[in-house]
């Protein structure tokens, strides 16, 4: 079944449902980038180009964490398992 909200009854109900509709969509933005940035580093290129997408991803990571779309300690395992990865092709090569 489809996520559909009911038809608010009050003024301030209306106004919180246009915000959280937003910040759905706000935060759903959030996360894909988060899932394609990881794909991308798990993805077939060059170490340089993981060594620029690793600050990148660590600073969307921290981001989210501060504004509350993933919780901060998600984001610091999920910081540490990248970490990890990273450190492994540098010693499998």
């Amino acid at each position: 079944m489809e996520d559909i909200p009911k038809m608010p009854n009050h003024k301030s109900c209306e106004k919180r449902l246009k915000q959280d509709v937003k910040r759905r969509a706000q935060n759903n933005y959030v996360r894909s980038t988060i899932k394609t940035l990881a794909k991308r580093l798990r993805s077939n290129i060059s170490i340089e180009e993981k060594e620029k997408l690793l600050p990148k991803m660590y600073s969307q990571l921290d981001k989210a964490a501060k504004k509350g779309v993933i919780h901060r300690k998600t984001s610091s395992r999920r910081k540490s398992r990248i970490a990890l990865y990273y450190k492994s092709l540098g010693s499998s090569e």
